[in-house]
C-alpha cells in the first residue's frame, strides 16, 4: 500500500506567501472606481505568485498533493463586481498548470460551506452553481480541468433530513454536467455522516472525499472497512487514487475543530484498516500548521514497523 500526502493552500514555513490576500466589497465600494480594477489585478497576480511558490515548495519536498486556495480572485463571484480573473493572467495561469501536470502533482480545490445544493431557497442553489463554475474557471485557466476536482458537502437539513436530500438531488441537476463530472462529496462533522455521504454519491456517481475526523465526530452505522471500500469504488469513475482527509481533534472538549498537527494515535483504528483493503490512497492534511503538520506525519507514520519512506510525502507499507 502506498500513501502520499499534501496539503491545504498555504505552506507557512514560507515567508509572507499567502495565496489567498483578499479584499471585501466594502472596501472595494470605497476606493475610486478607477482604482477598483488595478486593485483586483494587484492582489490576483500576487495569490497567483504565492501559489507558484507553493508548487515549487512541494516539488522540492517531494509532496505530491495540493489544494488550491479558493480565493485567489478576490470578488470573482461578487454579483455587483464579477471580473475577468483569467485573461489578464493566462501566462500565470497556465505555467502553474504546466508546472502541476509536468510533475504529477495531485491539485484539488474546496468550495466554502455556502457552496450547498439543500437549500429550499432558489437563490442559494443558483450562487452555488455561480461558485462551482468560478472554481472549474480556475482549473480550466489552469489546463487541469480533466485532472483536478471540485469538493463540497451535501449542506444543511433543514430539519428534515429525507426531504433535504431529495432537494439536493433536484438542485444539483443545475450544476452543468461537465462540473459536476469534477465534483467530490465529503462526510461532514454534524449532518450527513459517512453512510448518507456514499448514498449520495453512488447516486449522483461522483467519489466520496471521505474525512476521518469527521467520521470519527459523527459515525454512521457502516462498520469502517464497509464504508471505505464502497467509497473506494466510488472514484473508479474518474480513474483517481482515493483521497482521505486527514486531521485530529484539538481537544476533547473541541473535539470537531483541527488541531495544530495530527496525532498518530488518532488515526490507529484507520490505519489497520487501510491496510486491510491494500489500495493506494492519498492523504490530505488539515491541519492548521498545514505543511509543518504534513511533514511531521510524515515522519510519525515512517517509524510504523513495516512502513518504509520511499520519498518527501510517499510512504509504503508492506
Amino acid at each position: 500500500m502506498i500513501i502520499r500526502f499534501g496539503y491545504v493552500s498555504t505552506a507557512i514555513s514560507l515567508w509572507e506567501a499567502s495565496p489567498s490576500r483578499t479584499m471585501t466589497f466594502a472596501r472595494y465600494g470605497q476606493m475610486p472606481k478607477e482604482e477598483r480594477l488595478d486593485k483586483l489585478h494587484r492582489i490576483t497576480r500576487s495569490n497567483l505568485d504565492s501559489t507558484k511558490r507553493m508548487i515549487y515548495y512541494n516539488l522540492a519536498y517531494g509532496l505530491p498533493l495540493y489544494r488550491f486556495s479558493s480565493s485567489i480572485a478576490p470578488l470573482a463571484t461578487h454579483p455587483e463586481v464579477k471580473w475577468d480573473f483569467v485573461n489578464p493572467f493566462l501566462e500565470q495561469w497556465r505555467e502553474i498548470g504546466t508546472l502541476v501536470r509536468e510533475n504529477g502533482l495531485r491539485t484539488s480545490f474546496h468550495p466554502n460551506q455556502y457552496t450547498l445544493f439543500t437549500s429550499p431557497r432558489p437563490e442559494v442553489t443558483d450562487n452555488a452553481v455561480i461558485d462551482m463554475e468560478y472554481h472549474y474557471s480556475m482549473l480550466q485557466a489552469m489546463g487541469l480541468e480533466n485532472d483536478g476536482v471540485l469538493n463540497i458537502h451535501i449542506g444543511g437539513a433543514y430539519g428534515n433530513k429525507e426531504e433535504t436530500i431529495l432537494r439536493f438531488h433536484e438542485n444539483l441537476k443545475k450544476l452543468p454536467l461537465h462540473i459536476k463530472e469534477r465534483m467530490t462529496l465529503e462526510n461532514d462533522d454534524k449532518t450527513y455522516h459517512g453512510d448518507e455521504t456514499l448514498a449520495a454519491c453512488q447516486k449522483e456517481n461522483v467519489p466520496l472525499m471521505f474525512d476521518y475526523h469527521h467520521h470519527m465526530a459523527n459515525p454512521g452505522s457502516m462498520e469502517l472497512e464497509d464504508l471505505l471500500t464502497a467509497g473506494f469504488a466510488t472514484w473508479e469513475r474518474i480513474g483517481l487514487r482515493p483521497k482521505i482527509h486527514i486531521s485530529s481533534p484539538k481537544t476533547e472538549k473541541a473535539y470537531r475543530s483541527h488541531a495544530d498537527y495530527v496525532d498518530p494515535e488518532f488515526l490507529q483504528p484507520l490505519l489497520p484498516v487501510l491496510r486491510r483493503i491494500g489500495a493506494d490512497v492519498d492523504f490530505m492534511i488539515e491541519a492548521k500548521r498545514k505543511d509543518q503538520a504534513c511533514l511531521q506525519l510524515i515522519e510519525d507514520l515512517a517509524k510504523i514497523r513495516g512502513v518504509k519512506r520511499i520519498g518527501g510525502g510517499v510512504l509504503e507499507w508492506k
